[in-house]
């Protein structure tokens, strides 16, 4: 395997130098390029779990939008439709450097001023009522349509990888917007969690304490592909069934069987008081994680906590199109994951990270 290079000097700041890839790459090694050189650049389009019934006590809206979070979107549906924004659901949270499409829900009596709906930058595709209110985590997953410019490497060589990555599963890291500006909010999270920052928002709170949870989440990966274990199974791993999401603890190597063959993969943890330690030699792995990053899992135990699966599949054939002076690819990725997790493995280098203000070169 290949080493991994020097890491940044705080190791909860994000960097995908820091980070082991498939199959042992370096870090540089991709057809390199540029990202979202314009919104049509990157589209997203949701795949909702379920479509709306027809009736009910909420209208289910679908939405394109350019240029707006989700968030946003979210308050100016509120206010104009005249409605709670507690009342409001969505499924997740869509970028807004790109084009998306995704379904949210609002209270029946907000559905007759959605024709008076306007926002630059959003168009309402279609509505019907529905029994429930849409809620977080009810999507199939997320269709991605992304234009490379200016790759150096060829489109051939995108094509191999995206191959490699069909057959043997995706790392399913954390991805950069989780990290945020400098990659630096699990260095805040940690604050927040040790009662030593100022900040009184509790949103905000929340998000920057589950950024910290994530960055443990990628150092325990990372370990994994640099021993050669992304597709084995280790006794004391906790591992999950694909087909039927089915979980179970591992208590021999021979289950790596079904790994190498892409039925089961192994769980990592977001800690909290809901999860239990891995244990045996997984759990060697997942404490030198920790130890890494100057942390215990007692710190945690304020949080609920959740597992996640290290490896991912597409759940549709992925296309790959020559274009001049890059490719564009298409790709479907499960809820919750990072299309950015992928484009890395094609691209190499720090793939659509934002430095601190200080450190950028151009107007904003």
């Amino acid at each position: 395997m290949t080493g991994l290079p020097h890491a940044p000097a705080d190791p909860l700041t994000f960097r995908w130098s820091s980070l082991a890839r498939l199959g042992g790459l370096p870090p540089e090694a991709g057809t390199g390029g540029q990202l979202r050189t314009e919104p049509a650049d990157f589209v997203v389009d949701e795949l909702p779990l379920y479509l709306p019934q027809g009736e009910g006590d909420h209208l289910m809206i679908e939405l394109r939008k350019e240029g707006h979070t989700t968030g946003h979107v979210l308050r100016e549906l509120a206010r104009q439709l005249r409605v709670k924004d507690r009342d409001i659901g969505s499924a997740g949270q869509k970028d807004r450097h790109a084009v998306t499409t995704q379904w949210v829900s609002v209270p029946v009596k907000g559905e007759s001023r959605l024709p008076h709906f306007e926002l630059s930058g959003v168009e309402v595709l279609q509505s019907a009522r529905h029994p429930n209110k849409l809620g977080l985590g009810h999507l199939r997953g997320n269709r991605f349509q992304v234009r490379v410019r200016g790759a150096a490497g060829t489109a051939q060589a995108a094509q191999q990888r995206l191959g490699e990555l069909t057959e043997q599963g995706i790392p399913n890291y954390f991805g950069p917007q989780r990290f945020g500006l400098g990659g630096i909010n699990a260095a805040e999270g940690l604050r927040v969690l040790r009662g030593e920052s100022a900040l009184k928002d509790p949103k905000l709170r929340r998000f920057l304490v589950s950024a910290l949870q994530s960055a443990v989440f990628n150092a325990y990966l990372s370990r994994r592909l640099e021993r050669g274990l992304f597709a084995e199974l280790l006794p004391g791993d906790h591992a999950k069934k694909h087909t039927s999401g089915g979980e179970f603890w591992v208590d021999d190597a021979s289950e790596s069987e079904r790994a190498r063959a892409g039925e089961v993969s192994a769980l990592g943890n977001l800690f909290g008081r809901k999860t239990d330690p891995l244990r045996g030699p997984a759990g060697e792995l997942e404490r030198e994680a920790l130890a890494g990053l100057d942390l215990d899992p007692a710190e945690f135990t304020a949080l609920r906590g959740d597992t996640r699966l290290t490896r991912i599949f597409f759940l549709e054939a992925p296309l790959l199109t020559p274009e001049e002076s890059g490719y564009t690819v298409q790709f479907t990725l499960p809820r919750g994951s990072f299309a950015t997790a992928v484009l890395r493995e094609l691209m190499g280098g720090e793939i659509d990270t934002l430095p601190l203000p200080e450190e950028r070169h151009d107007s904003a």
